[in-house]
């Protein structure tokens, strides 16, 4: 595994080219990329921000980043699910907080196949966890087991998964506000197909349905009290926004090498020229950089913060606001300098244009960020 992953980012750029043949398909059908992740495990590349220990790289949030750009250059969805995977072994290897005997589940898994896990905390009618209810997933205790029962939703990359790392509230007389793993395949667990979104279709963001799904009661991950505010690591935090940010950002480069093929070679009667030699064009085309070198700036600034252990506060959520929004500003700008060619699905800049928007709905929004950093403003003294 050492070899397949002494070069990540050029995996990955290889990759990418290879899953951007397939994309708009993929796109077009809503048909999960199974293959895709097939060659991720093939390259090394699951096992990027694994625990060398546990046969991966130990890789930091600089370099995860930079994969997750490229991946979602070629493909978005699969970037987007990898992001979610690579986030879950991150937090698994920096802090700690598994029981040893479900990392080794895990991190053994992820050595031998295509092994993916992923979180499951929203909810229908409440929403993500950030908007502060708590969850009407319940998990009672029975015997040597738990028994969950519930509905999720837009659990991202839900074909593919192996395990869940799911939010659920414990009926005990204190209750607890608790993660627990469950294998897909467990008994009383299903799919709902309820992903249909205008961008990142290929995600299958879809629901679970819990009917009393047996958990063991050592299956638990980890857990607080009901009442307490959910417990975020800054760092932690930091992690998951950078990768977040990581996805829309390769969405917006793919626009960008897009927009600027056309602008090189489409050359109107009228004008004779390529239209890159229009002046209000090159404007446009400068915009897009401007606005691309300030996330690469800003994604790699976070990331080595994070790798060096040094604080980031807020930032990390900060970050992932500035680059969603260059990002669908870097395809809607995409967009209007093509012109109706730009809209033509076979030309692909609109499928980028809708993967870009997609990005304002994870959790927290944005107007929710903006309040919670005025907030923070606000309490400061003086």
């Amino acid at each position: 595994m050492t070899e397949t992953l002494t070069d990540p980012i050029g995996k990955a750029k290889s990759l990418a080219d290879d899953f951007s043949g397939t994309a708009a398909h993929h796109d077009a059908t809503g048909a999960f990329p199974f293959e895709n992740f097939d060659r991720l495990f093939d390259a090394g590349l699951l096992g990027l921000v694994t625990a060398r220990d546990h046969g991966g790289l130990g890789e930091g949030l600089t370099l995860a980043q930079a994969v997750i750009s490229e991946i979602a250059r070629g493909e978005p969805s699969t970037a987007l699910v990898l992001a979610m995977h690579y986030n879950l072994h991150f937090t698994i290897r920096r802090f700690g907080k598994w029981p040893r005997h479900l990392a080794d589940r895990v991190l053994s898994a992820n050595r031998q196949g295509v092994a993916l896990i992923n979180n499951a905390q929203a909810e229908p009618r409440i929403g993500s966890p950030a908007h502060g209810a708590l969850p009407e997933t319940i998990a009672r205790r029975d015997g040597a087991h738990w028994r969950i029962s519930g509905h999720k939703s837009y659990v991202t990359g839900i074909p593919i998964l192996k395990w869940v790392s799911l939010l659920a509230l414990t009926d005990e007389p204190e209750p607890r506000l608790a993660s627990f793993l469950v294998p897909t395949d467990a008994a009383g667990l299903r799919i709902e197909k309820s992903w249909n979104a205008a961008g990142m279709h290929a995600t299958a963001s879809d629901d679970i349905i819990l009917d009393d799904v047996p958990v063991p009661l050592d299956d638990l991950i980890e857990a607080q009290p009901a009442g307490e505010p959910i417990r975020r690591d800054e760092h932690a935090a930091a992690f998951f926004f950078g990768l977040l940010g990581a996805v829309y950002h390769g969405v917006a480069k793919a626009a960008r090498d897009r927009v600027l093929t056309f602008a090189s070679h489409h050359a109107p009667a009228s004008l004779g020229a390529p239209i890159a030699t229009v002046p209000r064009i090159q404007d446009g085309l400068g915009e897009i950089e401007v606005r691309l070198a300030t996330n690469a700036r800003l994604l790699r600034s976070l990331g080595e913060d994070v790798d060096a252990g040094r604080p980031v506060g807020m930032d990390g959520m900060h970050v992932r606001h500035v680059v969603i929004d260059n990002a669908v500003a870097v395809t809607s700008l995409a967009l209007e300098l093509a012109g109706n060619p730009g809209l033509n699905r076979d030309f692909q800049l609109e499928r980028h244009h809708r993967d870009a928007i997609t990005a304002r709905s994870h959790a927290p929004q944005s107007h929710m960020i903006r309040t919670i950093a005025a907030r923070n403003a606000l309490s400061r003294p003086g």
